[in-house]
């Protein structure tokens, strides 16, 4: 059974028709919207400051949602998906997201909606991603504009996909 524990008087809230993987951590100030997944030794750590998630956001793999103590938040928009072993910390991400396998967004980046942060790049603190890009590399630098068949083909389908995957663990 998942850990699902409360910190200092607050405890995770969950939309409808949520997923939550047998060895999943999530603790303290997290609200999530529904159709949400947390995936195998994913944590989401809302301990030193809230956490706020839309719908249809999918948490891979060993994946680590954190904040920063007092000073920045983590807030994650609708059709995000945070891909296997990325590391998302207080950070803002807004619609439509893809964060790669691997990735790093770090404190008081604001990932723009209908973007896409390559595997394995590391958006350094502060940085602002325009919306309709793709982000790559050590520091991620912007490499080119998301176009339709990327929109459809990673972005959309990935988070669709999760919602479906997730049904199968509910049978």
């Amino acid at each position: 059974m998942a850990l699902i524990k409360s910190v200092q008087g607050k405890s995770p809230k969950f939309g409808k028709d949520c997923y939550i993987a047998e060895n999943a951590t999530i603790v303290g100030d997290l609200e999530c919207g529904d159709q949400c997944s947390f995936w195998f030794n994913a944590v989401v750590r809302a301990d030193v400051h809230f956490i706020r998630m839309g719908n249809k956001v999918n948490v891979q793999d060993g994946a680590c949602i954190h904040c920063t103590y007092q000073k920045a938040p983590t807030t994650i928009g609708n059709n995000v998906s945070i891909g296997h072993h990325a590391i998302v910390h207080g950070c803002t991400i807004h619609d439509n997201v893809l964060v790669g396998m691997g990735a790093i967004v770090m404190d008081n980046c604001v990932i723009e909606s209908n973007s896409i942060i390559a595997a394995g790049s590391v958006v350094l603190e502060g940085t602002r991603v325009e919306s309709g890009s793709v982000y790559a590399g050590i520091p991620a630098k912007k490499v080119k504009e998301v176009n339709k068949e990327l929109f459809e083909g990673e972005i959309q389908r990935i988070s669709n996909n999760y919602v479906m995957y997730s049904g199968w663990f509910k049978e």
